[in-house]
């Protein structure tokens, strides 16, 4: 055989083994191809080995160089195959292809909580009526929660029953309170008041908005755990009157113009004189919080003269109209974290 006809051959060869490799859509394709060419005993590579032995003496040398080319090019092209093969296998989508012409999926997106969707109408809301809004620390000492609102030692309010008095540091280890100065989470908003009477002259006009405990069994209507809006305002020549109409206007822009409002007469220390806030708004009656004008000793406590100002403040539970708003019938739903019910507001 002349050493251009075995040439010849091999480039034949090497030519159809990478276009085989190259075609090659599965691995047993490719495998197919492998042993097709690079078979050991019956590929195509072996029998063209077995022409080296018919090229002359003298063009042997020429004719083994070529061979061991053409192999491995051939080799070669098998592994890149391989690879080529592997690397489309990893970025190929399981499972059918999608369909460009459906609609695409809705995005799920997060919304507030019920509660703090109410918290932010209620703030805009008292905003339109000339409130803004203060804070105030939820742990609390015995003075801002009791002793300034005017509750004496003596008051059931303080009872360590009803409050969630915290144990306390000293030199000698954990005291449990109450002790002569005791902390408390704050059972009302209305600690939020003093501290802003302390720290600002008349005029005040403001609301605070946020948690309180109480030691309640929970039930329907009752919770540990619960928040609250206080209002204040602090004035010349304040009347009851004056808190009447901004509870008439607050009940009105949250509930619409059929709400009905009513006042009972009632009893807080920090209060005088005070009344419950019922509000009607479907069939029956609902009681929201209580109100009234503040009483003179809780203006004395902060500095203020009660013979030059007077004032009102009210405090509302924001889950109440929460709940009277949207139907909801029990005030655990709102912290079950169940979210078929967090998804319907």
């Amino acid at each position: 055989m002349q050493l251009a006809d075995f040439t010849s051959q091999l480039d034949a060869l090497e030519a159809a083994a990478v276009a085989a490799f190259s075609a090659a859509t599965s691995p047993a394709a490719l495998e197919e191809a492998r042993i097709e060419f690079l078979g050991a005993k019956s590929g195509k590579l072996k029998d063209a080995q077995k022409g080296l032995g018919q090229v002359a003496k003298e063009d042997k040398p020429g004719a083994g160089k070529r061979f061991n080319e053409a192999k491995q090019a051939i080799e070669a092209a098998f592994e890149k195959a391989s690879a080529d093969l592997k690397a489309r296998e990893e970025v190929a989508p399981s499972g059918p292809l999608p369909d460009p012409t459906l609609p695409g999926r809705r995005v799920r997106l997060g919304r507030l909580h019920p509660l703090s969707q109410t918290i932010d109408e209620l703030k805009d809301i008292m905003g339109r009526l000339g409130f803004s809004v203060a804070d105030g620390p939820e742990i609390e000492d015995d003075y801002h929660n009791f002793e300034a609102l005017n509750i004496p030692l003596e008051h059931p309010a303080r009872d360590p029953l009803d409050n969630f008095y915290l144990s306390v540091a000293t030199q000698s280890g954990p005291v449990a309170a109450p002790t002569a100065s005791p902390l408390l989470l704050r059972s009302q908003t209305s600690t939020v008041q003093i501290r802003v009477m302390e720290n600002r002259q008349p005029p005040i006009r403001i609301i605070s908005l946020g948690r309180v405990y109480r030691p309640d069994a929970a039930d329907a209507t009752h919770y540990p755990m619960f928040h609250q809006m206080e209002g204040l305002l602090i004035d010349t020549s304040v009347t009851m009157a004056d808190l009447k109409s901004v509870l008439r206007l607050f009940a009105v822009s949250y509930l619409g113009p059929e709400v009905q409002i009513r006042f009972r007469p009632s009893f807080f220390p920090f209060t005088e004189p005070s009344v419950e806030v019922d509000m009607k708004w479907g069939e029956r009656w609902m009681e929201f919080g209580g109100a009234g004008m503040v009483d003179p000793n809780v203006l004395r406590a902060v500095g203020y003269d009660p013979e030059k100002v007077s004032g009102f403040a009210f405090g509302l539970g924001i889950e109440r109209l929460c709940m009277r708003r949207h139907g909801v019938t029990d005030i655990r739903e709102f912290y079950k974290n169940d979210i078929r019910f967090l998804q319907q507001f």
